[in-house]
């Protein structure tokens, strides 16, 4: 992969998180966190968290003990999740498969070695279904090459995880890669792109993206919002 393919990926990438990710999480889970409906309050605790969170249980607390993790973390996490497809989609233009089961094809910077791909999002995003599924996608390719007198081997099959260590993996993976080769974040993007940073490279450019945004307001007024029913409900 030339340098000018490894930018177009970095390029995507900023462009998906403006696109995708940002405006979702301002208008999407901002919005639904300032409604009381979308919370399971636990009567017995939301005072006590806002107390933990601010030293008070006054209405404005509790709605920001309920608001923060709320958008900071499950709701990002959550539309990060659905939306990887549409970022694999962005990252690898050009690179895409016309083989069955097989996400993108590239020549692997490493071995030199022809991959058949398929891309998962993270260390934990697969269920004990689809190890039977890519195993026997993979199987498939493999029985279809030896057909066509392809040299396809055990190696040249393997599944990538954009994000995250070897040692996060899931047992799923762990059960595909006692068949074929399992690659997660640095390794994979070393492999694609020849870098062998280019995956913190990747992670900061995106990190660039978020300098870009100042939803401070947003949050406040999320908070604002749901304390006025906070305080209409409990008070």
């Amino acid at each position: 992969m030339d340098n000018k393919q490894r930018k177009q990926i970095i390029n995507n990438a900023k462009e998906f998180f403006r696109n995708e990710i940002v405006q979702s999480h301002i208008d999407g889970a901002c919005e639904r966190a300032s409604r009381l409906s979308e919370y399971n309050v636990n009567p017995f605790l939301f005072k006590y968290l806002a107390n933990f969170l601010t030293g008070n249980d006054d209405p404005k607390s509790i709605a920001r003990a309920l608001v923060l993790p709320r958008i900071l973390g499950s709701s990002i996490t959550t539309s990060f999740g659905m939306k990887i497809q549409n970022l694999i989609s962005s990252l690898f233009k050009g690179l895409g498969s016309t083989t069955q089961g097989i996400d993108i094809e590239f020549i692997d910077e490493i071995d030199g070695r022809k991959k058949y791909c398929q891309l998962k999002a993270g260390p934990n995003t697969i269920n004990h279904d689809d190890v039977t599924t890519i195993i026997n996608h993979f199987n498939g390719v493999r029985n279809l090459a030896r057909t066509n007198n392809l040299n396809v081997g055990i190696s040249d099959m393997i599944v990538c995880v954009v994000y995250g260590e070897e040692s996060e993996l899931s047992s799923h993976y762990k059960r595909i890669s006692g068949f074929y080769p399992v690659h997660i974040g640095q390794d994979f993007w070393h492999r694609l792109t020849g870098k062998e940073d280019f995956y913190y490279e990747l992670i900061d450019a995106i990190g660039e993206v978020a300098l870009e945004v100042d939803a401070s307001k947003v949050v406040e007024a999320t908070i604002t919002k749901l304390a006025k029913e906070i305080a209409e409900k409990y008070q």
